[in-house]
């Protein structure tokens, strides 16, 4: 079996399972956020009286924090009542950050563990070797009820990558490249195994990054065995009483793709789909309104550094919007300590509090009719960042900062 297959069998009690086949897993962690808790709540509400067990399960405030509407606010409110009746006490209410960035930096998430969350980019934790998924609040419900969900076991794709990444060329870049060539619907219900040399030495923010972007293909999820960083990171948070899991040598899987990845250039995702893939070269000198560095995807310390060291004393162009948002509240204090905040301001960037807000034209940063968005998020659909007319082209953050500087898309390595 595969990595995510072991998992799963370990998860349902079973010695074995092989794709299609259904399946109840024990959960180990299920997250909600500012968003999707109310409405799990609705249905919660209707099957159950207490939850199976609220150290296990985290709510997290990021999607229109602070509240933007009457209807934000009404969420929040009816989110704290519920984990304050439950008992919840993971409960992220404060700017803390995005739930994606939150959850792993604050120790909750092990390798060899199955994490269901009530938002699609919950993949993102497959960055630590963990079987991690999004679902729908009625099946988040379930969870919240019983500490058990069923799955179809997913099918596995090999996404093997060898080679160098050049100066300006990083995670975004790869996974960009990879959900271009295999496309948006090319891994649905699929398992995204992420394996070889370049992902092997990859830090935790890359890895994130492209466990992030796994749904973006249709996936399931997306996966990689932990390496000596992830350890490392983990060791850091007090993470322990864990088991890793690994594929087997003769795990099978129903497509292999090999990436050599020396010579890749920065890529765009272009309008209306994240597969629209192409070399900045290509693209470079397209217009654009607005940039936005920042999400669960190119929000970490890593991201903010490149831009910032682009955007080292350089002027953002005068007709362009700015936005920098970090993932977290620890992301802004270490961007602060390190100067990157200083160096953002003084290049006349807007800098937002941690949260989700632009990503998906929600809180700060929408974009009216015939706007053009550079950004570091990972979704580019129709409306996606506002009006429907408004178009978003996804890169990653040094192509970002250095295009914001010309008021066009343009190649960092110039």
């Amino acid at each position: 079996m595969n990595i995510t297959e072991n998992i799963l069998a370990n998860s349902s009690g079973a010695k074995e399972v092989s794709p299609g086949e259904i399946i109840e897993a024990q959960v180990d962690l299920a997250m909600s956020h500012d968003g999707t808790s109310p409405p799990t709540i609705n249905t919660f509400n209707k099957i159950a009286e207490e939850v199976w067990d609220p150290a296990k399960i985290v709510m997290v405030f990021d999607h229109n924090l602070p509240a933007n509407n009457i209807g934000s606010a009404e969420f929040q409110r009816i989110t704290k009542d519920f984990a304050k009746k439950q008992g919840i006490k993971n409960i992220y209410t404060h700017g803390e950050g995005i739930c994606h960035q939150v959850l792993p930096e604050e120790g909750f998430i092990k390798p060899g563990t199955v994490v269901v969350g009530a938002d699609s980019h919950t993949c993102t934790y497959g960055a630590f070797g963990a079987f991690a998924t999004g679902m729908g609040a009625t099946d988040i419900a379930m969870v919240f009820a019983t500490g058990k969900t069923w799955f179809m076991v997913p099918g596995a794709l090999e996404i093997r990558v060898d080679g160098n990444l050049r100066e300006y060329v990083n995670a975004k870049d790869l996974i960009l490249h990879i959900i271009g060539n295999i496309g948006s619907y090319g891994a649905t219900y699929k398992s995204l195994e992420f394996c070889g040399n370049t992902v092997h030495e990859m830090d935790v923010s890359g890895r994130m990054t492209m466990c992030n972007m796994a749904v973006e293909s249709g996936a399931k999820n997306g996966i990689m065995e932990p390496n000596s960083a992830t350890l490392k990171y983990l060791k850091e948070r007090n993470v322990h009483d864990f088991r890793i899991f690994t594929s087997d040598e003769d795990s099978i899987y129903e497509k292999s793709y090999h990436f050599q990845v020396d010579d890749l250039e920065p890529q765009v995702a272009c309008p209306h789909n994240v597969d629209n893939v192409h070399p900045v070269s290509s693209v470079s000198g397209e217009s654009i309104d607005q940039a936005f560095i920042g999400s669960c995807t190119n929000g970490r310390l890593e991201d903010l550094r490149q831009a910032a060291q682009v955007l080292e004393k350089a002027k953002v162009h005068q007709d362009i919007r700015l936005i920098v948002s970090p993932a977290s509240r620890r992301i802004y204090q270490d961007a602060l300590a390190e100067g990157i905040i200083k160096t953002f301001l003084e290049a006349g960037a807007i800098i937002i509090n941690p949260g989700c807000g632009p990503c998906l034209g929600a809180h700060m940063g929408v974009l009216t009719a015939g706007e053009v968005c550079l950004s570091t998020t990972n979704r580019n659909f129709v409306g996606r960042m506002g009006d429907p007319l408004s178009e978003v082209y996804l890169a990653n953050p040094a192509v970002v900062a250095y295009s914001a500087i010309h008021g066009e898309i343009r190649d960092p390595s110039e």
